[in-house]
């Protein structure tokens, strides 16, 4: 093994290991500065990434317009690099952009500039948010900084492994089937899939359009409503934005969730989820119940069809999006064409890799002629069974408790060679995506010395209550002040 599963609490004299609402005490004192707290991070870039690969690019320079911002805090942040940062190339881990850099920026990085964040570097990723590991990006796998033998999750793998590593204090990754919230649960930080429609998706290169959503990838849940607050709000920019959203509320400090009504889906802690994860996740609803919350088992019957309703729905909007990388307007292009023909296609060939290539030709096939109606069609009925399904409960809960991920992280190419195995990584994250519905990810436990991740899911809008739960179980549990030993590093 290149790394013992190793563990350490948190350091609070190392400004690497600090949550962003402990940073912001030690800015407000004076006794750091925010260039201080840059050249930190950059330091722990510079030692250990070379183990993560969880950067595709670092801007190692603090930005000087920031130098005199009146005392106000000011932090960095990583962002998954299928989003757009102006004049920071974006790839999308893909060959086929791999020297894009954007004339403009996201609607969520502007809003993070507004409120004193910066870009400290673009987080690897599955090429095109395709994949659930980190295996499939142009620039190489990213690792697991729990052990490096091991996948970090994906599509959004370098954010939650930078953030775990001490890399970055947060992070942007983006959610289709699950990918902020399955690699936060195998890197053992937090992470939180929105509603759709609250966060913009402008600016955001698309996968699925119906599916995909930014969301923060942070160390512990105030930081994660630190940063949803700056993220949420209607865009013009984006028709798919949700017009008067109401801010989203501080969870605040909770005693107890007296009154609370927590169903436990029978359908997420069956056959293929691992005993230590189904344990772990167990005795974290049974703190809550501790907490004063009711749980009790419930059903969404539809479940076991998610997956495959997605793997049609998702590759044929896919098939849609990516249309437009043909080399010519931006992006690659090959130098061995002899036709307009062959431009288009060794472009394309040259460009995405073998999975992109192969959710392309899916979803081309479902949405063709004499096929539409028997998958693409039938996938969107399954998937208002399902949003159905989410209907029903929310008439008995408040919120839904269960696994974010069927297993803990698992070995580096395991499952490469088999697509179907690799895609079962996220079939307790899919149904949410396919519902619209919002989600978070927090650290429960380890099992065989990786991260367990309970995921909480809410109704349309409701991001406050999975915040309030999730906060009171962190208050109970400590959980998230475990980090990882990297490498070389010595246990503090």
């Amino acid at each position: 093994m290149r790394c013992q599963q190793r563990m350490r609490k948190m350091d609070e004299g190392c400004l690497t290991d600090l949550s962003v609402h402990q940073l912001r005490v030690l800015l407000e004192r004076g006794e750091v500065a925010p260039r201080d707290v840059h050249e930190a991070y950059v330091r722990r870039i510079e030692e250990v990434d070379d183990q993560l690969n969880a950067y595709i690019t670092v801007c190692p320079d603090f930005p000087p317009e920031l130098e005199n911002r009146h005392g106000r805090p000011v932090f960095p942040v990583a962002v998954k690099d299928n989003i757009m940062t102006r004049g920071i190339r974006t790839t999308c881990g893909s060959r086929i952009l791999a020297r894009f850099i954007p004339p403009y920026d996201a609607t969520a990085i502007l809003r993070l500039k507004e409120r004193g964040l910066y870009v400290l570097g673009k987080t690897n990723m599955d090429e095109f948010a395709m994949g659930s590991s980190c295996e499939n990006s142009a620039f190489g796998p990213t690792r697991n900084p729990w052990n490096l033998d091991a996948v970090p999750g994906g599509s959004s793998g370098g954010s939650a492994a930078a953030v775990a590593a001490g890399e970055a204090p947060w992070a942007l990754g983006s959610d289709t089937g699950g990918s902020v919230r399955q690699p936060a649960a195998l890197c053992g930080v937090v992470g939180m899939k929105p509603t759709y429609g609250r966060v913009s998706r402008f600016g955001l290169v698309a996968f699925a359009s119906s599916l995909d959503q930014i969301g923060p990838i942070t160390r512990d849940v105030w930081d994660c409503w630190v940063l949803m607050r700056a993220l949420c709000g209607h865009d013009p920019l984006d028709s798919t934005s949700a017009p008067g959203q109401a801010p989203i509320p501080p969870p605040q400090s909770v005693e107890s969730l007296g009154g609370v009504r927590i169903g436990v889906p029978r359908e997420y802690l069956g056959p293929g989820v691992e005993d230590a994860v189904r344990d772990a996740v167990l005795k974290a609803v049974g703190v809550l119940e501790e907490l004063g919350a009711r749980a009790e088992e419930c059903s969404l019957p539809h479940t076991e069809y998610g997956l495959s309703a997605y793997y049609i729905i998702a590759p044929a909007e896919a098939s849609s999006n990516l249309a437009r990388y043909d080399g010519v307007r931006y992006g690659h292009r090959t130098c061995q064409a002899s036709s307009l023909l062959d431009m288009y296609e060794l472009t394309r060939q040259e460009g995405f890799g073998a999975e992109v290539k192969r959710r392309i030709m899916l979803g081309t096939y479902v949405l063709s002629a004499g096929y539409y109606d028997a998958y693409y069609l039938r996938a969107q009925k399954v998937r208002t069974l399902i949003c159905r399904d989410f209907e029903r409960a929310w008439a008995r809960y408040d919120l839904l408790a269960a696994p974010t991920s069927p297993t803990v992280a698992f070995p580096l190419g395991e499952r490469t060679a088999d697509p179907l195995a690799m895609y079962m990584a996220d079939v307790l994250t899919i149904p949410v995506n396919l519902a619209g519905l919002p989600a978070l990810s927090l650290p429960c436990g380890f099992a065989r010395g990786l991260p367990v991740g309970l995921q909480l899911i809410g109704r349309p809008f409701d991001e406050l209550t999975l915040l309030r739960v999730a906060q009171a179980f962190q208050q109970a549990t400590d959980y998230h002040l475990y980090r990882p030993v990297v490498g070389g590093e010595v246990d503090g």
